[in-house]
């Protein structure tokens, strides 16, 4: 029988809600059998991880999420499969962090200009020992009455051109993709139709990602529609890019972003994990 690789999870280390020992848990619950932590900018998770998925038999691969721009867009970036102690990726995690406190510092400041106040303290003490992310305030903007759902938050307060989109801090893919394979891993564009983005930008993102280096694509980003993988697919051959899946799982009760949700790869592409040592 095959293996079901989920290869995009977090833990309560970024902007999920289960510790890295309860994901494995669940991820194994959900017959995972390899599974990738890719906290958004931090490796923090990732030793725990490695202890219970050892006790469980479960395949952990090291990753992380890079929070990047490109053509002034948000763009993220997995790395899969990295070497934690290499000094270029933690003194890149180390800028990512001071890049991270200064964005929720000057989201804070633009929903206070926008009238919400107390949003700084509130996601400190929410994030606890996890990197904050415009997911921490939008659970704020709910929890204190400005709007109904995490969605209108979004629409509303932290999505694209709004008071708390913030993307001037991120590093170029450049930098991202030079970090990952200095730590001797993948570089993965992720979930590339979360984007938004016309048939032609998606072209021209996925040639300067394969440009800076890039390895591979998200073929699959959880629940997906077929057609969506179809064009993913397309993609993935046209700039020969190894094809990478996962949920995306942050937290239980989202079946669509569910662990092992994602499935299995398309035929027609090369797997990521084929290419590892």
């Amino acid at each position: 029988m095959s293996k079901i690789y989920d290869l995009h999870s977090h833990s309560d280390y970024s902007d999920g809600i289960l510790s890295p020992s309860e994901l494995v848990s669940r991820a194994y619950e959900q017959s995972v059998n390899v599974l990738a932590l890719t906290d958004h900018d931090t490796l923090a998770g990732i030793a725990e991880a490695q202890a219970a998925a050892s006790s469980c038999g479960l395949d952990l691969i090291p990753g992380i999420e890079f929070s990047c721009q490109w053509n002034g867009r948000g763009i993220h970036i997995v790395g899969l499969n990295v070497d934690t102690s290499n000094k270029q990726l933690l003194d890149a995690v180390a800028e990512q962090r001071q890049r991270r406190e200064l964005r929720t510092e000057t989201i804070a400041k633009r929903l206070h200009k926008a009238g919400i106040e107390g949003s700084l303290h509130w996601v400190q003490q929410k994030a606890g020992k996890g990197t904050i992310g415009r997911p921490h305030f939008a659970q704020f903007l709910v929890e204190k009455g400005h709007v109904r759902t995490i969605n209108l938050a979004f629409k509303k307060y932290l999505g694209a051109g709004k008071p708390g989109d913030v993307k001037n801090l991120w590093p170029d893919i450049e930098d991202a993709c030079g970090w990952i394979r200095a730590a001797g891993g993948h570089a993965v564009l992720a979930h590339p139709d979360k984007y938004k983005l016309t048939r032609t930008k998606l072209r021209e993102l996925c040639a300067d990602f394969k440009e800076a280096g890039g390895a591979a694509i998200e073929i699959v980003s959880g629940k997906q529609q077929a057609n969506v993988t179809q064009n993913i697919l397309g993609l993935a051959k046209e700039f020969d890019l190894l094809g990478s899946l996962g949920s995306d799982f942050h937290q239980p009760q989202q079946p669509w972003q569910e662990l092992a949700c994602c499935g299995v790869l398309p035929e027609g592409v090369k797997p990521v994990w084929q290419s590892w040592g």
